[in-house]
């Protein structure tokens, strides 16, 4: 008789060459994607004059510096050096790059699982913390550095540790307006920026499994602010039902074998987990962080905690936080004046979330301005024909293109220093949307509803009853 095994037990021994004394293995990556912050990994293998090894299973995406606003926007003049960089590499070794001119460009998280690129069963590594997206898929997905990314590039494969197996379960139906995104946001609020430091999460429960692919994908890109090493949630028909016709994945027989394959990757009965977390989808309401670290969160409907109730560590986190964000401990989140929004990012720039933010919006004005950009072309297209686009035009807010943009603050895209601003993004510290910029995450709809009260309200209040 084997031992039950984990998801993660499965996907590493499937992809485990050899195992050091030391206890690290050696893993064969399925499928390395690169953006224009890897030119660093390039110029190392470049200075050894080390071709790629893979460039088939080598993708190269324009995304993370890229401006949304295309035309006469002041940037570094490194970074169309960067782009530049990227497109020479490409060339030179010969792999596949999403250029800003080709239809499928976009943020590389989003592309890589609506192209077929990301499938169950593969190793997916990317030099960006948010890899752990495609775990939504039952990948073994991680983000790596910049050394990690050359030797990857050199090798085709990449030297792990073995994270440690946490199970978050999630049982029951979530309420009005309640998303993958308050999901994220509530155990992370509840366990901490460090609950789940060294470990791999498995994502289960009825309320995983009712999710759509979309909102999975949301969930398992938070996982990181959780100090989670990944995420990941076992296929089912769903997964399948998205990976069909998509243009790398496998189509006709080939994809009937593959899904026979696909559907042994979950956790055997009785698998052994180091740590498991059980939440009621009743308990959870819309999400909003007041601090400067993704755990710093709290229901809408709640007040900001106050000192007294924090211990030590926490509370004087939580002060200085206050004191960055210009808010007071103990005071309601609801009310909050907020001076523009953002909707997109690798977190919640898909279909699903320009869909939500436009059943707000519609028929309404922003009275504060933002900005919305979808994941990628394809989805920038897809929003165009349902009329989401003049929605969001309508209501007075900026429809850009495809890539990061607001979410990393660092290209064109800011949020300016003591400005608010409610957005759908992954990350609140510091100066993460610009130098002095205040943060506020929360779902696309939140932040529709934001837009059009100037406040951190409770979507819910705009939603109830209304007909479109």
């Amino acid at each position: 008789m084997t031992q039950p095994r984990t998801l993660l037990d499965k996907l590493w021994d499937a992809h485990e060459i050899l195992r050091r004394d030391d206890g690290a293995s050696l893993l064969w990556v399925d499928r390395h994607l690169v953006h224009e912050g890897s030119h660093h990994a390039f110029a190392k293998i470049g200075q050894k004059q080390i071709r790629v090894k893979e460039p088939n299973l080598t993708f190269g995406v324009l995304d993370h510096y890229v401006p949304t606003n295309r035309v006469g926007i002041q940037i570094d003049p490194s970074i169309p050096r960067m782009m530049q960089t990227l497109r020479d590499n490409a060339a030179m070794h010969g792999f596949k790059l999403f250029d800003l001119t080709h239809q499928n460009q976009g943020i590389v998280h989003v592309i890589g699982p609506e192209l077929g690129l990301t499938l169950p069963g593969l190793l997916v590594n990317c030099g960006d913390s948010h890899t752990s997206t495609h775990g939504a898929f039952g990948a073994l997905a991680f983000g790596i550095g910049a050394t990690e990314v050359a030797h990857v590039l050199a090798t085709q494969t990449i030297w792990q540790r073995k994270p440690r197996a946490m199970r978050i379960k999630v049982e029951g139906t979530l309420g009005p307006s309640v998303t993958a995104k308050d999901i994220a946001l509530n155990w992370i609020s509840l366990l901490g920026a460090d609950g789940a430091r060294g470990h791999a999460i498995e994502y289960a429960g009825s309320t995983i499994e009712a999710l759509s692919m979309e909102g999975r994908m949301t969930l398992c890109n938070l996982s990181i602010e959780g100090g989670a090493r990944f995420g990941m949630i076992a296929p089912d028909q769903t997964t399948f039902d998205y990976v069909k016709n998509r243009r790398y994945a496998p189509q006709g027989q080939t994809l009937e074998v593959a899904m026979e394959d696909w559907s042994d990757l979950k956790s055997d009965p009785d698998a052994y987990f180091d740590r498991e977390i059980t939440l009621r989808a009743e308990d959870i309401a819309p999400t909003v962080s007041w601090g400067t670290s993704p755990e710093q969160a709290v229901p809408v409907t709640a007040s900001i905690p106050a000192l007294e109730n924090l211990e030590a560590p926490k509370a004087e986190a939580a002060k200085a936080a206050l004191e960055y964000m210009g808010l007071e401990a103990g005071r309601p989140l609801i009310g909050t004046p907020v001076d523009q929004i953002f909707i997109g990012s690798c977190t919640n720039g898909r279909i699903e979330d320009l869909r939500a933010a436009a059943e707000v919006l519609q028929g309404r004005s922003a009275v504060i301005p933002g900005l919305i950009s979808p994941g990628s072309l394809k989805i920038k297209a897809m929003a165009e024909s349902e009329g989401l686009d003049k929605v969001f035009k309508d209501a007075g807010l900026e429809w850009a293109g495809a890539g990061c943009s607001m979410c990393v603050g660092m290209n064109g895209d800011l949020v300016a220093a003591g400005k608010r601003c409610a957005s759908s993004t992954n990350r609140n510290f510091r100066g993460r949307q610009g130098k002095g910029a205040r943060t506020h995450l929360m779902s696309p709809a939140m932040v529709a509803a934001a837009a059009v009260t100037g406040t951190i309200c409770d979507v819910r209040d705009l939603l109830s009853g209304k007909t479109n």
